[in-house]
């Protein structure tokens, strides 16, 4: 390849999988200025977001491991132990948020915020000395978007001593700066659960929920343009059970898999149309699943079938009469604490 012109080697090498992108790097020094130009990286980023390219990181107390999935068997591939880069105690760490490869996470043992890549292991601390970039499990919520200059961001919602308080924290400039915030006062309860943010067209998107029966849902939009929030209704679902609302970006349009119930549990799939939720499709009831497995349940396969995985593999399968949507999402809250779906990239998480 040595005789190719820059652009033919620029095509081929942005085709190719991260960890190759990698070891390419060190073939000479013109290679290794080209696969670190913002050009490369992006359109290599842009090119790798397939399914194929997808993985699973599943964190317990003693591994950390990445499966690739296989989507003609609707399962998990052979695992690889991934060491995390950064201090930790018995891999107590939450993955929060994920976009294009980039995890944004929390050490649970100082409550501090990381990005960090697992392809190539890169990691970048996001706290400061003036405890900006820590995050309080339960009270806090967490978002990772990138906006129109390909600047990575993540959104940081902080309730502290009965306020509210936004920040924003650019890779580019490497900072976090304050942006307002307002909301109805009764949100400051501590009865109320923020989910993880969910990035699609442009906005950031959160579940808040009340957490009890009967209690108030509604998800909370932040425009990444305007850096302006707005609040929208929740799907009509009954208020007399227990409901979960989980927001995924499915082909850059928001869907929403809401359950409602606790023993035996129906799931409904809804898309939001400029403001408004409507109905996908409807499940049968899922037969009752005991609290600990359905603590450790990580995601759902939506490929033509629909199946409830955990970390041991399929739990049941629910046959789907929609168009695949050929990826695998994660929905539950629950994903958080235990794994996330990822793309394999060479995106950094500092410039």
């Amino acid at each position: 390849m040595a005789d190719l012109p820059i652009e033919t080697i620029f095509e081929i090498l942005t085709r190719v999988p991260a960890k190759v992108v990698g070891r390419s790097r060190s073939v000479c020094m013109e290679w290794y200025a080209l696969l670190s130009t913002r050009d490369f990286i992006r359109v290599h980023c842009s090119r790798s977001l397939v399914s194929s390219n997808q993985r699973v990181l599943l964190i317990d107390d003693q591994t950390c491991s990445v499966h690739p999935i296989i989507f003609q068997s609707y399962d998990y591939g052979p695992r690889s132990i991934v060491t995390l880069p950064f201090d930790h105690q018995n891999n107590d760490v939450s993955i929060l948020s994920h976009l294009n490869g980039l995890l944004c996470v929390c050490l649970n043992h100082t409550n501090e915020l990381l990005l960090w890549n697992p392809t190539t292991t890169a990691f970048k601390r996001l706290s400061t000395p003036d405890s900006l970039g820590i995050y309080i499990n339960n009270l806090d919520a967490v978002g990772l978007y990138a906006d129109d200059a390909d600047d990575y961001k993540v959104l940081h919602i902080n309730r502290r001593c009965g306020v509210y308080e936004s920040y924003v924290y650019s890779r580019e400039l490497n900072f976090w700066r304050n942006i307002p915030f307002l909301t109805r006062q009764e949100y400051l309860s501590p009865n109320f659960y923020w989910s993880p943010g969910t990035f699609c067209g442009g906005t950031l998107y959160f579940t808040l929920c009340e957490c009890w029966v009967g209690g108030t849902n509604v998800v909370i939009c932040f425009d990444i343009n305007s850096e302006q929030f707005k609040e929208i209704s929740f799907p009509p679902l009954p208020s007399t059970r227990f409901v979960q609302g989980v927001l995924v970006n499915v082909k850059n349009e928001l869907h929403m898999f809401a359950t409602t119930g606790w023993f035996e549990i129906t799931i409904d799939l809804w898309t939001l149309k400029e403001d408004y939720w409507i109905k996908v499709l409807s499940c049968p009831p899922i037969p009752p699943i005991s609290l600990s497995l359905w603590g450790d349940i990580t995601h759902y396969v939506t490929n033509g079938n629909w199946f409830v995985m955990t970390k041991l593999g399929k739990l049941f399968t629910i046959e789907m009469d929609t168009k695949p949507f050929e990826n695998l999402y994660p929905v539950t809250w629950f994903r958080g604490y235990k794994g996330a779906v990822f793309v394999e990239t060479v995106v950094s998480p500092s410039i």
